[in-house]
């Protein structure tokens, strides 16, 4: 049964630094007035500098340096490059593309790590703000597998559920709790509501879940030679030829079956279970503009955005009648409050990256993150823009999902408009994305009866400019690459995590998650779990211990979360 999230008195500030269970390193400082958030920064606190380290290089050799941008989603940075090249030579000779194989491939790797990233984020970097874990130790097995598989076809086995119960009274007994030590919901906390069955239901597909993404990086890893840090990708194509022989597609096609089996018989039940208890969430961490990019590109349209599967648009002021097509030309990047030299707002293709510190708890340059903004509008990009869009649109694998989420929650579309329709949309969104990557798995065996070409040789153009679009897991990414002589002139990246923790921009806008944050109820300023839950929600690319200042008494309170 939904409760409400409770809400303090307390008046003051809380600084959350660094904020863990992302990747990459946080800040999140908030006002709270009465109880609530009334006004937010996010601070990126680390500088990397990795657009001053690709000047001058071969545009070839730009993807491997990118896939280290991340640890997690090293692919689709690699995929933003080389579509960027790809792009670049299309741009110098309008007959370039790429075979229709590499499309399918490229693809299929894509969707694979979608799947792997969205059950990640899920059950491993989100849950814990919704899931009390020790509670599952008071659970009823019985009644929790009957709960079980009242949401879900797969049968629920007693014993199963018992020994999860086992392993967690062992860790408690021990006092080490393994992966769930220093989680807020561990002694208490009243912003948690969900019953003991429904905690051990969750806990135990946690941990089944640590298995489950275990196989889906098997699975990009059989096509991609490696995982992280694939290396099948090449400009013109991919040179992993064994991903035509039927022993390689074989591997990939049983991993891919079971990850659709557990993206709908446990994920989105998951949803559910949790999405009912925590109802007050979905008038809670809502934002007014979205963007998404779109992804899967047809064979042989591979520029064109507007074929892709997954569509592309911009929702202003929440209106889903009107879709406005997404144009890279509308994209700037502002550096009024963040450490760069200047004041300035400029095209990826003409920016600078040129770091200029001021000091931490500066409040007017605050963030080593610029604020990339669509026509001069702050737009949240990720999974609940594309499901916005797509659903808006009416497409076929999208607004089923929806309306069937929506209807199992007795929620208006509305209620998408928050943190609890985020983190739905990312369920919604895997789904949608497992049944399409089986649908293109067939279109590529098919296809590969008769065409067995997978890349093509093409010189890098001495004059060029390219962007290479993917829509990432976390949302729309873009990589934006100028060649003079043959070598790269300047980079940029422009990556989902900017677009939505970047910090206000050179008109005042708050930055996506800084809009979400406010009017946020916090019921305990030292464990500001509500705040987590939001942020968390964007997926940001972070680590291990968490600061709570005392705003009246400026007690420093410090421990750690997982």
């Amino acid at each position: 049964m939904s409760q409400k999230t409770p809400q303090s008195s307390y008046t003051g500030p809380i600084v959350v630094d660094p904020l863990t269970r992302i990747e990459g390193h946080l800040r999140i400082e908030v006002e709270v007035e009465n109880g609530r958030v009334a006004n937010a920064r996010s601070t990126g606190t680390l500088f990397r500098g990795l657009e001053t380290i690709l000047k001058n290089r071969d545009p070839r050799d730009v993807q491997h340096f990118t896939q280290r941008i991340c640890g997690v989603c090293t692919y689709v940075h690699g995929l933003a490059s080389t579509r960027a090249l790809d792009n670049a030579c299309y741009n110098a000779d309008n007959s370039f593309h790429i075979p229709a194989n590499a499309t399918y491939i490229r693809n299929l790797v894509l969707g694979m790590q979608q799947i792997h990233d969205h059950v990640v984020h899920f059950y491993h970097l989100h849950a814990l703000d919704f899931v009390d874990v020790t509670s599952a130790l008071k659970a009823d097995p019985e009644k929790a597998a009957k709960l079980s598989e009242s949401m879900s076809p797969r049968p629920c086995k007693v014993d199963d559920l018992k020994a999860v119960q086992a392993r967690l009274k062992a860790f408690v007994q021990s006092g080490q709790l393994g992966p769930f030590t220093n989680a807020y919901c561990l002694g208490g906390h009243p912003a948690y509501h969900l019953e003991p069955e429904a905690n051990l239901i969750a806990t135990a597909h946690y941990l089944e879940a640590l298995h489950m993404q275990c196989e889906m990086a098997r699975g990009t890893a059989g096509f991609g030679g490696k995982n992280p840090h694939p290396q099948f990708l090449v400009h013109g194509g991919v040179t992993c030829y064994e991903a035509l022989t039927d022993k390689r597609i074989k591997e990939f096609e049983d991993i891919l079956k079971k990850s659709v089996k557990f993206v709908n018989e446990v994920y989105l039940p998951d949803l559910l279970l949790v999405g009912s208890a925590y109802k007050d969430w979905a008038g809670i961490g809502g934002t007014t503009n979205f963007m998404t990019m779109g992804e899967f590109p047809q064979a042989g349209e591979e520029f064109d955005l507007s074929t892709r599967w997954m569509k592309p648009g911009v929702i202003y002021k929440r209106d889903l009648s009107k879709i406005e097509a997404f144009d890279p030309a509308k994209i700037k990047e502002h550096i009024a409050h963040s450490w760069y030299d200047g004041d300035w707002a400029k095209a990826p293709y003409e920016e600078s990256t040129d770091p200029k510190f001021t000091r931490m708890g500066d409040t007017d340059r605050y963030s080593w993150l610029k604020a990339p903004r669509y026509n001069d509008t702050s737009t949240e990009t990720g999974p609940l823009a594309a499901v916005l869009v797509n659903y808006a649109k009416g497409h076929e694998d999208f607004k089923p999902l929806v309306d069937k989420v929506l209807g199992a929650l007795g929620a208006k579309p509305a209620a998408l408009f928050s943190t609890l329709g985020r983190t739905a949309a990312r369920a919604i969104q895997c789904a949608a994305t497992a049944k399409h990557t089986t649908e293109m798995l067939e279109q590529f065996k098919e296809n590969i009866k008769t065409d067995k070409k997978i890349v093509i040789d093409r010189p890098v153009p001495k004059e060029s400019q390219g962007v290479g679009i993917v829509e990432a897991p976390r949302g729309g990414l873009s990589h934006w690459m100028v060649i003079k002589n043959g070598r790269v002139e300047n980079f940029q990246a422009v990556v989902p995590t900017t677009w939505n923790l970047g910090p206000r921009d050179g008109f005042g806008k708050l930055g996506p998650c800084e809009e979400a944050l406010i009017n946020t109820p916090v019921a305990d300023p030292k464990r500001p779990v509500e705040i987590l839950r939001t942020v968390h929600r964007f997926d940001p690319c972070i680590a291990c211990a968490v600061h709570v200042i005392d705003g009246q008494t400026n007690e420093v309170h410090e421990f750690k979360v997982l």
